[in-house]
């Protein structure tokens, strides 16, 4: 039997359907104005659905993607759409109703950890990267080439910068734009969705006087690396070693410490400072917060899933800007969907770490299910593990340690290491001795 894809609209997400179910796609394109009028081969959820399967199959053209769509559906012989009605069916459905998805399933993760919280708050980072996008006319007009000394990179760029929490690494915002506009412009965008009961923990290039303000001025906390030459004024010392300051209007603590690595090829010693909103230092120690201040790099892992294990490294495929803030938005809304059905599987074992789940492991197992058309319609036991929690607990990160790596850069379009013949590549297993410094006044 020969259907037709809008007889038999086979747009779904696999079991991540179970968390972007048919019905909130209907009303966010019912709250976009972009329900089709008429019936369509293609209708517009179909085009949602589309655009979320193909940021899994990032290595996919679009008609591949949507055999995977039509895959598992068993006993139907589904005419293919074109490539053409594939790329119509994208732009008739345009970039607000997934922005308007993404914005409904952004946000801290629902869980009981405790990992996520440190003496009560809520451990957020923020944090910018780059995305370089397709080398097209149109997209040249608003995302433009990195300069260098050699001439300008290859492709444009998005700048993009993320609001997360740790532990959970799921998405509490993001914004993007050209690389024109700077990570702490959009850091002030970002700040309306910090509140009370939160921890920013951000690197020195946000310590700018007027961020810190209007975070403080949230009621959210901080604790934000600053550049060790910085002229800062000591008001009072305390008993930790820490003293009082202020920068701007806001009154801060400053903790000055050395920390040293130990691993089996020597010991290395490098002095940290550290500004913080958290003034009280028997509530919240100096020597604590330098070993909290680790958590920051959470967001590093989270860009690294996003550009490595889900885009492959790959430039993003569409062609126009309005094509880029589609892409980018279902983008984000994939990883947070994974991150949700991982967070609902370490959940479902009390007292295991959501560092643990592996991102690779969901992310593979979501595809299967696509292919399977698993999961597509829930029954009514209540299973909030599923196949991908069922595999993300299977596979099991071991508990984290504390190693360390020298930081390099790899280019793949050279045959030449960016540092030298003699860099060191391999991991070591660390231990760490912090000392707290208290300079004279």
């Amino acid at each position: 039997m020969t259907v037709a894809a809008g007889v038999f609209a086979p747009g779904h997400l696999g079991e991540l359907t179970r968390l972007v179910p048919f019905e909130m796609v209907d009303d966010v394109l019912a709250l976009t104005g972009r329900t089709q009028a008429r019936v369509r081969l293609l209708p517009a959820r179909v085009a949602v659905y589309l655009l979320l399967a193909a940021c899994l199959f990032a290595e996919l053209g679009y008609r591949q993607v949507w055999s995977r769509l039509t895959a598992g559906l068993h006993g139907l012989a589904i005419t293919p759409p074109s490539g053409s009605a594939l790329r119509q069916a994208r732009q008739r459905l345009g970039p607000a109703p997934v922005r308007a998805l993404f914005d409904l399933l952004r946000g801290p993760a629902v869980t009981n950890a405790t990992q996520v919280r440190w003496r009560g708050l809520l451990l957020t980072v923020i944090d910018g990267t780059t995305l370089v996008v397709a080398d097209s006319p149109p997209n040249t007009s608003r995302y433009t080439k990195h300069r260098c000394t050699n001439g300008s990179s290859g492709y444009p760029q998005v700048r993009l910068s993320a609001l997360l929490t740790c532990g959970t690494r799921s998405m509490i915002d993001a914004v993007f734009d050209p690389v024109s506009v700077g990570e702490l412009d959009q850091a002030r965008a970002l700040t309306g969705n910090l509140q009370p009961g939160m921890l920013l923990l951000a690197d020195r290039n946000y310590a700018a006087a007027d961020l810190l303000a209007t975070i403080a001025a949230t009621g959210a906390h901080l604790l934000v690396r600053c550049k060790g030459n910085r002229r800062l004024a000591m008001i009072r010392r305390l008993p930790d070693g820490s003293w009082l300051s202020r920068v701007g209007p806001v009154n801060v603590r400053v903790v000055e410490a050395q920390v040293s690595i130990t691993t089996a090829a020597g010991t290395h010693t490098g002095d940290y400072r550290l500004l913080t909103t958290l003034l009280d230092p028997h509530a919240y120690p100096a020597a604590d917060l330098v070993r909290l201040y680790h958590e920051r790099w959470e967001i590093e892992t989270a860009y690294l899933e996003l550009k490595s294990s889900i885009l492959g490294g790959r430039v993003l495929r569409s062609r126009t800007p309005e094509g880029i803030d589609q892409e980018i938005h279902a983008l984000l809304t994939v990883y947070q969907l994974l991150r949700t059905a991982m967070v609902d599987a370490t959940d479902s074992r009390p007292g295991t770490d959501p560092d643990r789940a592996s991102f690779t492991t969901a992310l593979n197992t979501a595809r299967d299910q696509v292919v399977h058309a698993a999961g597509v319609i829930s029954d009514t036991a209540i299973d909030l593990v599923g196949a991908i929690g069922a595999d993300v607990l299977a596979n099991l990160l071991p508990e984290r340690r504390v190693r360390v790596k020298t930081r390099m850069i790899k280019r793949s379009n050279s045959k030449y290491q960016a540092r030298g013949p003699n860099i060191d590549r391999r991991s070591y297993q660390a231990t760490t001795a912090i000392n707290i410094i208290s300079p004279d006044p």
